[in-house]
């Protein structure tokens, strides 16, 4: 064989050789759809998220039913594993869950490690001041102590805001930091500094909250990198739930108006180049 035919037929080997690999690559989408399982990661007890039913002990929550949902638009059956909060971004990047539906905001971080589906919301970090505080907006707390959970995107936010934050190991300790005068406010998602103002309605010192976010944190449902497939189903099935109102539903019966957050949704399934916000390390 002469030095230009062995040339061609290593490259005739090659080419087959990385046919014969390309086609070997797992594609999650399908092993999702022909095994009709999805595995979704949720919180494991973060509540109305994704915590055990105190009766049946089985995983409800916002998050769980938005993975049914997913998992019924894909012919599939939701395998529900709970997951601590450290745990959301790696058992999704290692390919122990196939999707991560866990109140995931969108950080460079995380982008780094896994891909995020389009926000299907976007949560915000709130401040909560005493009622007679005349304060109306975050820049009137520059410089302030501020109260929050220690090592999160609260804190974060109040570093942000040229703040001084005084942390703690938990919400309840922030709160009645605010409580006994030790911080002007405190700072927390949505949910949870709409339930503390409406309980400090009939205990203690009455709250209220700041209107103006102190960050926003686009909601996206994390998966593994590599998976254009199971990515794009994943955006295109969100879509389609926010447009039937299924997205809407669940919200409504988890943190609805009849619930203790009272909140509505008036957020849409966006993509992130649509969206206006300054994404956080």
């Amino acid at each position: 064989m002469s030095v230009g035919n062995s040339a061609i037929a290593f490259v005739l080997v090659a080419t087959a050789s990385l046919g014969t690999s390309v086609a070997a690559r797992a594609d999650q989408l399908q092993d999702i759809i022909q095994r009709k399982e999805l595995r979704c990661g949720t919180f494991a007890d973060v509540p109305p998220f994704a915590a055990p039913d105190p009766t049946t002990r089985e995983m409800v929550g916002f998050d769980v039913d938005l993975c049914r949902a997913i998992a019924k638009s894909l012919g599939a059956t939701a395998t529900i594993t709970p997951l601590s909060v450290d745990a959301r971004v790696p058992e999704v990047k290692l390919g122990h869950v196939d999707i991560t539906v866990a109140n995931l905001a969108y950080t460079l971080g995380r982008a780094e490690q896994i891909q995020f589906s389009d926000p299907y919301y976007t949560a915000k970090e709130m401040l909560a001041v005493k009622a007679s505080d005349p304060g109306s907006k975050k820049a009137d707390f520059a410089g302030k102590r501020l109260a929050s959970t220690k090592g999160s995107t609260s804190e974060l936010s109040i570093k942000l805001n040229g703040s001084d934050p005084l942390t703690f190991q938990d919400t309840g300790s922030a709160f009645m930091a605010v409580q006994q005068n030790k911080a002007a406010g405190m700072v927390a998602n949505t949910m949870t500094i709409t339930k503390l103002v409406n309980e400090s309605k009939t205990a203690g010192v009455q709250l209220k909250m700041i209107e103006e976010p102190m960050i926003l944190q686009p909601i996206g449902i994390g998966m593994k990198k590599g998976e254009p497939a199971l990515l794009a189903k994943v955006n295109e099935t969100l879509v389609a739930l926010d447009n039937s109102g299924e997205i809407n539903r669940i919200w409504d019966k988890w943190l609805g108006m009849g619930t203790e957050y009272k909140m509505v949704r008036t957020d849409k399934v966006t993509p992130f180049s649509e969206l206006k916000f300054t994404p956080i390390p």
